[in-house]
């Protein structure tokens, strides 16, 4: 499955969140300190998920990159 992730700059280092996966978020002091604690966040929603015999949700989101 491939999810969207949205990151966005903040004053302080990174933010990032999963449309498609709600409350799943992280945050991180360089961008690849972002990268590792995402991908622990959505590993661990997931796992829950999986735990509690909730189903995976479909992934939604679509992105694009426009040049203006």
């Amino acid at each position: 499955m491939r999810f969207a992730v949205v990151i966005e700059k903040t004053a302080t280092g990174y933010s990032a969140y999963l449309p498609d996966l709600p409350g799943c978020v992280s945050v991180g002091g360089t961008r690849e300190e972002l990268d590792r604690n995402i991908r622990e966040a959505v590993d661990l929603y997931l796992e829950e998920l999986r735990e509690q015999g909730l189903p995976i949700p479909t992934p939604m989101t679509d992105t694009e990159t426009i040049l203006v």
